[in-house]
């Protein structure tokens, strides 16, 4: 049953990332340096490996949390959506900010893929003690 939960966590952190990145898509592809095709999307829209990536990616986040919520006795709805919101807002987050500091990416781009951070990972938090 655990993994069930942790596919559905992940499966619902992807579904996030689609809805984010849709609606910031325009301002993200301008800062993040993405070469775009003609069509106004990336230049890799066809390649599916970012997608496999991104959602094996989610997998291990909401299997790791799910691990983190057992041993914090993170078991309530409130608890999952805080918890899930203060990992990804004061762990993911500042790493991209490491990392996007010194590469002199742009502070938009953190705004954006941070939030994502903290959004997708409120939600993995909810699914995670929703079961």
């Amino acid at each position: 049953m655990e993994l069930i939960n942790v596919l559905v966590a992940a499966a619902v952190g992807f579904g996030v990332g689609a809805v984010w990145y849709g609606v910031f898509s325009k301002q993200w592809m301008a800062v993040s340096g993405v070469t775009v095709g003609a069509d106004g999307k990336p230049a890799n829209n066809s390649d599916p490996m970012p997608f496999i990536m991104g959602f094996l990616a989610m997998v291990l986040v909401a299997g790791m949390m799910r691990h983190v919520f057992a041993l914090s006795d993170i078991d309530t709805l409130g608890k999952g959506l805080v918890s899930g919101f203060g990992i990804g807002l004061f762990l993911a987050a500042p790493w991209l900010m490491i990392c996007y500091g010194f590469a002199g990416r742009p502070r938009q781009l953190l705004l954006i893929d941070g939030g994502y951070a903290a959004i997708g990972s409120a939600a993995i938090g909810l699914v995670l003690t929703a079961f």
